[in-house]
């Protein structure tokens, strides 16, 4: 194993004189001479949970007189979240045929989330949990203290007309609030990795379950791999206990195409265009985005020349016309 960090972009970042053997990487070591850092390991997996069913999923009048953060899950939320946690079990296991792995939980604290958390924990023993931290940065986007029914009702049509990334509820947040506050999560996030706050041995493979509420793992999302404000727009919202598995594909790239269909892709919202993207990191190694460079840069420009002289031309042929 070695040391290995990750940039913005989910991209694993590894010194080059240094080699080992894992999921996420493969090499030899270059020089036998040079001292071994202390191991760690990149996760193999991130999943994203939103919250089983609450109370005010089922009713809205509950806003009107329960805190949200205070709102409970309904007896159908709990078995959500019960059932999520046994095909969470699935997948970090491989149905049962592997061993060698670990779970840590980061959780909203808002209470359905962490009721969400109680549910899919029964599906996992003590020593596959290396520990769970409440992260206040992953809660449910703020919508003012108190909600009245008919005045929320006028806001979210208002918010359809304005756009939901940057409209900001009265005395609330916006989506945007939302994506600044994940954005510093996810810095922490691979603080933990780097540092191995978590305690993860390499020889375990890493699954690091994140639950929380609709918005807050959509933007995640969105900041992992720098999906645009439009592209947000047309992201469907998770259902109950939904979830969506980010995993780490062969060329070190994490994607979630690795565990999820073309057609699961395309029912939450995403683009052709982005469901390319998916495939493409599912097998591409670290160094083929330079490759990948001119498909996204064509996502904001008309045209780019192929050189200075080529670009001189026709800029100077445009004016002359």
């Amino acid at each position: 194993m070695i040391n290995s960090t990750v940039d913005d972009n989910g991209h694993a970042q590894i010194p080059d004189q240094q080699q080992h053997h894992c999921h996420c990487c493969q090499f030899h070591s270059q020089n036998q001479h040079k001292p071994v850092p202390v191991p760690k390991c990149l996760p193999k997996r991130i999943i994203l949970v939103r919250h089983g069913e609450s109370e005010g999923n089922k009713d809205d009048a509950m806003y009107t007189i329960t805190p949200d953060y205070r709102i409970p899950l309904t007896p159908k939320g709990i078995d959500q979240a019960k059932e999520a946690g046994s095909h969470i079990f699935d997948i970090v296991s491989d149905n049962g045929s592997e061993d060698n792995w670990k779970v840590y939980f980061y959780v909203s604290p808002y209470v359905r989330a962490r009721s969400t958390l109680r549910g899919i924990g029964r599906a996992f023993s003590r020593r596959r949990v290396l520990g769970v931290r409440e992260e206040c940065r992953i809660r449910e986007q703020d919508f003012g203290n108190f909600q009245v029914a008919d005045r929320m009702k006028v806001i979210k049509e208002t918010r359809e007309r304005f756009g939901r990334f940057f409209y900001r509820f009265p005395e609330g947040e916006s989506a945007a609030d939302v994506y600044d506050r994940v954005s510093s999560f996810l810095e922490s996030l691979w603080r933990d990795i780097d540092m191995n706050r978590i305690h993860h041995d390499p020889n375990d493979d890493l699954n690091l379950v994140i639950i929380s509420h609709g918005l807050a793992s959509r933007v995640f999302l969105m900041k992992w791999f720098k999906w645009t404000v439009e592209q947000f727009e047309y992201l469907s919202n998770l259902g109950n206990c939904g979830f969506r598995v980010i995993q780490l594909g062969l060329g070190g790239e994490y994607s979630l195409a690795v565990h999820h269909t073309e057609e699961e892709m395309l029912e939450w919202g995403l683009s052709p265009e982005m469901i390319s993207d998916q495939k493409w990191r599912a097998h591409a190694s670290r160094s083929s985005w330079k490759d990948k460079c001119s498909w996204y840069l064509d996502a904001f420009f008309d045209h780019l020349a192929n050189s200075d002289e080529d670009d001189y031309d026709e800029v100077k042929s445009d004016f002359s016309d």
